[in-house]
């Protein structure tokens, strides 16, 4: 059976894949441009994509009678996939849950306090050699400890970050979420009723949904303007899920007090208007960038190929 890797991987989920399949791995970090995705869906098996091959119904369209029969997808966001496409050719759709969690909550705090405290900012001042000492009021910046923090989606990632805020830090934690939580592990996580009240609570919201038409632009230009100037946007989802021009005015006109970024709306592209401004915080989409995570991330999706081979359930179908 045939398997493709999209990307060079991990050199033990390399080796767990060619334990099982004749692999192909492609060797450019670039997405799958069209025509690739097209040839990899007639010449293969089983494809193993990750985030910005886009198998969306033009390229299903392209390969009406595909080889392939599963996506088992590098990572837990499938966004870039169109399920319903895929499954109307007969292609079963796979991610990877839980792997991710707790690397991706630990890129939020990392975010939450570079950007309440102000410390790319900092470190810029000390690289460009200007900065002339300690004084009282120098790069004064948000104290986090009992302060609220909103979570836009209380799913597996959004749990992960609550917990390290209130239990690390103190905070206070209020969210929203499509279905009801219990929480036993948050006391006095508060569920709020709607997604402009969380916004005009927190101190500090984190945007922990994943990408669906439904949340497309979800933090629009109304979202952000219900925030309190002081508070900050902190997005490790997806780019899009935030109105990247609307945010871009919030900060300029100084509505809110700063954000840290991991995801882009039109990712790699970063607007100058974001790289230039000192109280956004920017990371190239690090979430889940830990050799552990990207390791048990991709054996997750080989276990998802081999139970396919073996005609098992698959184990995390989607």
């Amino acid at each position: 059976m045939k398997l493709y890797l999209s990307r060079p991987l991990p050199d033990p989920v390399v080796a767990a894949a060619r334990a099982e399949f004749d692999v192909t791995m492609r060797e450019s970090n670039a997405p799958l441009t069209p025509a690739e995705m097209v040839a990899a869906l007639l010449e293969y098996d089983v494809v193993l994509p990750t985030l910005g091959d886009r198998f969306q119904p033009p390229i299903f369209a392209a390969a009406p009678e595909p080889r392939a029969r599963l996506l088992a997808n590098f990572g837990v966001g499938y966004n870039h996939i169109d399920v319903a496409a895929a499954k109307a050719a007969g292609i079963a759709v796979t991610n990877t849950p839980g792997a991710v969690t707790d690397a991706t909550a630990d890129i939020a705090l990392t975010l939450v306090l570079m950007s309440a405290r102000r410390a790319g900012e900092g470190e810029r001042l000390v690289r460009s050699g200007q900065w002339e000492g300690w004084h009282p009021t120098q790069m004064l910046g948000l104290h986090l400890s009992g302060k609220t923090l909103g979570v836009v989606g209380m799913g597996r990632i959004g749990q992960a970050i609550a917990k390290r805020a209130h239990h690390g830090f103190g905070m206070q934690i209020a969210y929203v979420t499509r279905t009801p939580k219990d929480l036993p592990d948050l006391p006095g996580a508060q569920a709020v009723g709607s997604l402009s009240a969380l916004m005009e609570l927190a101190d500090v919201v984190v945007i922990a949904v994943p990408a669906s038409p439904q949340t497309h632009h979800l933090i629009d230009a109304a979202a952000l303007e219900a925030m309190q100037p002081h508070a900050h946007l902190i997005n490790i989802a997806r780019g899009d899920i935030v109105d990247e021009a609307a945010l871009i005015a919030a900060l300029q006109e100084g509505r809110i007090a700063g954000a840290g970024l991991d995801v882009y709306e039109f990712e790699p592209a970063v607007p100058e208007a974001l790289r230039v401004m000192e109280n956004v915080t920017l990371l190239p989409h690090l979430g889940t960038a830990a050799l552990e995570v990207r390791t048990q991330m991709g054996l997750m999706a080989v276990e998802n190929c081999i139970a396919f081979k073996h005609n098992k359930t698959l184990p995390n179908a989607v």
